[in-house]
């Protein structure tokens, strides 16, 4: 099973599920909006530090799974492309969601891969703290390690809250980001295919 893992710096060593301790981050989140003003002495906000304590660790738990590969008998060697995968992920800095769409695709070697197992990939470094960039060179560079493939890309689209709630307060702005690996970074016609793929 694939765990939640410490990829710090973007490798692809994996490390044991950091435990989470949902009293402690209920207590914290107590003080956390008391030191704010905001009073959870009434009944519409006595549960809310709980509340607060378990959406956080939803969104900084990814779901365990298996990946699962096939041997590609086919020998198919064309693009394939997952479009419009949710991300959800945390950013490290203000410790506000992030939002968008990932797409990913690869080209076969050896292998093929489960194609819902592309969501999970994107949900195990998106369930962190995080930046857009780096998430998504994890998701590529894992898919390269695991899979072997002739190429991979990975292009995230997202919404900030911290940019467009808080600061500047840009709502409606995107960020997008995209990282290239094998043929898709070497080859002008495969990358060019997969970028055009991303319009359809």
């Amino acid at each position: 099973m694939t765990e939640i893992a410490d990829y710090p710096e973007g490798l692809l060593d994996e490390s044991p599920a950091t435990r989470i301790d949902l009293a402690a981050a209920e207590r914290a989140a107590a003080s956390f909006l008391v030191a704010l003003g905001v009073s959870c002495d009434n009944e519409s906000m006595a549960k809310s530090p709980r509340r607060m304590a378990e959406a956080y660790a939803a969104l900084l738990t990814p779901r365990e799974f298996e990946m699962t590969t096939f041997p590609n008998d086919e020998d198919y060697d064309e693009l394939v492309v997952v479009r419009s995968i949710p991300v959800q992920s945390m950013c490290e800095h203000h410790f506000l969601p992030f939002t968008g769409v990932a797409h990913v695709a690869y080209i076969p070697g050896d292998r093929i891969v489960g194609l819902s197992k592309m969501a999970r990939v994107v949900e195990m470094f998106a369930r962190r703290p995080q930046t857009q960039e780096r998430l998504t060179q994890q998701v590529a560079s894992w898919l390269d390690a695991h899979l072997s493939p002739k190429g991979v890309g990975v292009v995230i689209e997202a919404e900030h809250s911290c940019m467009t709630l808080r600061g500047v307060r840009a709502a409606g702005t995107s960020t997008s980001t995209s990282a290239l690996k094998g043929l898709l970074r070497e080859s002008p016609q495969s990358r060019a295919e997969f970028f055009a793929s991303l319009r359809v």
